[in-house]
């Protein structure tokens, strides 16, 4: 009856005779504790690397109500409203304004049109462009002798666009270049709606806007007979001391064949128009507003062939990796095949688990392993108890031998 107790000795790592389970579980834990903070620490490790989720509200700093960037800011709210995501669209004076706003320390929007010309990488650093998206063809009409050359707006008073204003901006450097200041003219801050009026009137000469030719007022001004909207002889040469420029042409009789309205190719200039971003914003909504660039400025225009816009390079800002991903790729597989916030869960879902794994997979497979290692033996007081107790002993030492 010994010699299968001395084998059972032998077999199991320092056995106890008495209450077996609490040693089984000092090994136990021997065991698994070293596997519990590989899983702990590999937990926090995913949970660093997990994407936060995107916003559900951001906002966009615009124009006018009037404008053209007003307009377009709220064709891009209707296409985020289609992803549950509110796009707040703010009125500004322009694009300086726009450039200040997100230029802040603390911005309150993280979106923006700036007029090309205005601001770049160097003077804007938290910046990144989603591409430059629309023409801003720059519209000269103006009353008096026929004249193609700006250097003849010399005494005259002039509509320059409101402080602050990418128009404002513009006109006063073509103006420059062509010697035209306020010592050998009048300029005004006049824009929109009130300078075509003043125009009308004859309180003043020239009225420069920067306008779609879709744009009411522009519609209104190339029917009227008594204004002419001025073809720049020089427009080839402003785009080689402006690089920003582009040189367009308005083609006769565009707006109305049967009148021939205008009765003659229109030589004109137009910065290009930037959709940028502050290089916080979620990657998500960088991909959801690369979409809706697509969808509003893709399809061609007056002054635009399909596919033109949105360009996927900018000449003053850096592109944004993932406007540039989403060009090249489309969306995500996720997103092809789910609604857009159940498809950011799962892509959110997915960042979190690989490391996780990583970490899991390995480890399931060493455990049956680590269980079998000899582990050191119990602490002495869960097998010795204090004298006078009844607890367990160690089995005593056998020697191998007679009787």
């Amino acid at each position: 009856m010994l010699k299968p107790m001395l084998k059972n000795v032998g077999t199991k790592r320092r056995a106890f005779v008495a209450k077996p389970s609490i040693a089984q579980g000092w090994e136990l834990l021997l065991t698994l504790g070293p596997a519990i903070v590989v899983i702990i620490l590999a937990f926090l490790l995913a949970l660093r690397f997990m994407p936060p989720p995107p916003p559900k509200q951001v906002v966009i700093t615009t124009g006018s109500e009037t404008g053209g960037y007003y307009a377009f800011g709220k064709r891009y709210a209707e296409i985020l409203a289609h992803h549950g995501v509110t796009l707040h669209v703010q009125t500004s004076a322009g694009s300086i304004e726009n450039l200040e706003r997100l230029r802040e320390p603390s911005p309150s929007v993280q979106i923006g049109l700036l007029q090309g010309g205005i601001g770049n990488s160097e003077t804007a650093p938290d910046l990144l462009s989603i591409g430059r998206v629309f023409h801003e063809p720059l519209w000269i009409f103006y009353r008096g002798p026929t004249t193609d050359r700006l250097a003849d707006l010399a005494g005259k008073r002039i509509a320059v666009g409101g402080d602050g204003s990418g128009t404002r901006a513009l006109a006063d450097d073509i103006l420059k270049a062509a010697r035209i200041t306020p010592r050998n003219a009048t300029l005004l801050p006049l824009t929109g709606q009130s300078a075509v009026a003043a125009l009308r009137k004859g309180e003043i000469d020239v009225v420069f806007l920067a306008l779609a030719p879709q744009a009411p007022l522009i519609q209104e001004l190339v029917t009227d007979t008594s204004i002419k909207l001025m073809s720049l002889a020089q427009a080839e040469a402003l785009t080689k001391v402006f690089p920003y420029l582009a040189r367009l042409t308005l083609p006769q009789g565009v707006f109305d064949i049967a009148a021939n309205i205008p009765d003659r190719d229109i030589s004109m200039v137009a910065p290009q128009a930037a959709l940028v971003v502050h290089n916080e914003l979620h990657p998500a909504i960088i991909a959801l507003l690369a979409e809706a660039a697509q969808e509003v400025h893709g399809k061609g225009s007056l002054f635009a062939k399909a596919g033109e816009f949105p360009t996927h390079t900018d000449p003053a800002f850096e592109m944004d990796p993932d406007a540039l991903r989403y060009y090249k790729s489309g969306p995500t597989f996720w997103k092809r095949i789910l609604p857009y916030w159940i498809a950011n869960l799962a892509e959110r879902a997915v960042v979190f688990l690989v490391p996780l794994l990583t970490v899991l997979i390995p480890l399931v497979k060493v455990l049956p392993a680590l269980y079998k290692w000899p582990f050191p033996a119990a602490p002495s007081a869960l097998v010795h108890p204090p004298q006078g107790g009844g607890g367990p002993r160690r089995l005593p030492r056998v020697r191998s031998g007679h009787g």
